[in-house]
């Protein structure tokens, strides 16, 4: 398995460094003001729309590469934002891959387009009383009604969920899962005041409530035979969060390195004392094992390789938890100037705990290895 890149992937990679850098120096990632956050989530859409980034995993052609140079370059706009790039994900990776995996010509002209040329933004409602939909059944509901379909229900966690264009909501009709698409000033959707939380600062996360959502037939997807599509939307979410966390780590180890090489201690270089040294290795030694890891799980994913599914569960526990350590070890590193708000390991430190319980937790995904191993 060969996970070098090619020149052009290389080349890919510096044009996207560049937009990032260009878009840093235009506001403040992590901005909590929800609609200045929407203004730069919409122009971070509308920047990354002019490389191939936003069809990564979507859209094949000679421009867009495959799902490891797609992990690649999640490393890259991670490192710079883990607020930004969670928004962007939901967006175009969840949201927009849904619509292109499962909906028609029409769906795909209606959604989809928007959504890849960044002039308009997707979320995805997918938990509901609480994050995990692996043991909870579905309780939103679409009934059909008069040649319309109803849509009620209460979603939680909802990434982008009070400015989306376009929400897929996961919930049921006739007692088989369906995905409901639904458009921004629909009657009845109700998104709920944004949450207060410890990570992701810049990242509009909400409750949505959708009261008689009046929907046509032709924006339900589905419904399909059985749950595994819950499980398929699960494992996108997952490759998303093992993106972040390479992100994370990659941030918080060169600030680490960085700091160590131009800071004095005791009259001489921090780099100097052996045990941050053996921080630092510890550091690039989980960094790179996730690396090699992610990029693993994304080539077997695209070659839907039958170990893909639990090749992706060893990566979410593996990169979210290191993604955890690497960040601590960096603000140990980084002394005083890391108990400081503001720096990259500290961001990463409060944001490394979601990846681990979003998607399929780690606990769970530990139990699904489990079975795996069994052969169960």
């Amino acid at each position: 398995m060969n996970f070098d890149f090619t020149d052009n992937e290389l080349k890919l990679f510096k044009n996207l460094q560049d937009i990032m850098v260009g878009l840093a120096g235009e506001g403040d990632f992590e901005e909590k003001d929800p609609v200045k956050s929407e203004q730069l989530i919409r122009k971070a859409l509308d920047h990354l729309s002019k490389s191939a980034y936003l069809k990564f995993g979507i859209v094949k052609d000679k421009d867009a590469g495959g799902l490891c140079t797609m992990m690649g370059a999640m490393e890259i706009v991670s490192s710079f934002s883990q607020s930004l790039f969670l928004s962007v994900e939901m967006s175009t990776r969840l949201f927009g891959r849904i619509i292109s995996a499962f909906g028609n010509k029409e769906q795909k002209e209606r959604w989809l387009s928007p959504v890849l040329s960044g002039k308009a933004i997707g979320a995805v409602a997918l938990s509901e009383k609480a994050m995990n939909i692996d043991n909870d059944p579905l309780a939103a509901a679409g009934v059909r009604e008069n040649g319309f379909v109803n849509l009620n229900g209460e979603k939680s966690y909802v990434i982008n969920g009070p400015f989306a264009d376009f929400t897929a909501v996961a919930g049921m009709m006739e007692n088989k899962p369906a995905v409901f698409i639904v458009e921004k000033g629909t009657k009845g959707l109700m998104p709920g005041k944004r949450l207060e939380t410890i990570g992701f600062d810049g990242a509009v996360i909400s409750g949505l409530t959708l009261e008689n959502c009046r929907l046509n037939e032709d924006q339900v997807i589905g419904p399909f035979e059985d749950k595994a599509i819950l499980t398929v939307l699960r494992n996108w979410e997952n490759l998303i969060l093992i993106g972040s966390s390479l992100g994370m780590m990659k941030s918080s180890f060169e600030s680490a390195r960085r700091f160590a090489k131009t800071h004095k201690s005791g009259g001489k270089p921090v780099i100097a004392y052996q045990e941050v040294g053996f921080k630092l290795a510890e550091m690039l030694t989980l960094f790179q094992t996730s690396q090699l890891f992610a990029y693993r799980t994304a080539c077997a994913a695209e070659g839907e390789n039958r170990e893909a599914g639990v090749l992706t569960y060893c990566a979410k526990v593996f990169c979210t938890e290191a993604a955890e350590k690497v960040a601590g070890w960096a603000l140990q590193i980084l002394s005083g100037e890391g108990y400081i708000s503001g720096n990259p390991a500290e961001r990463a430190f409060r944001c490394a705990k979601y990846n681990q319980i979003a998607g399929t937790s780690t606990e769970i995904a530990r139990v699904k290895i489990g079975d795996a191993a069994l052969g169960a």
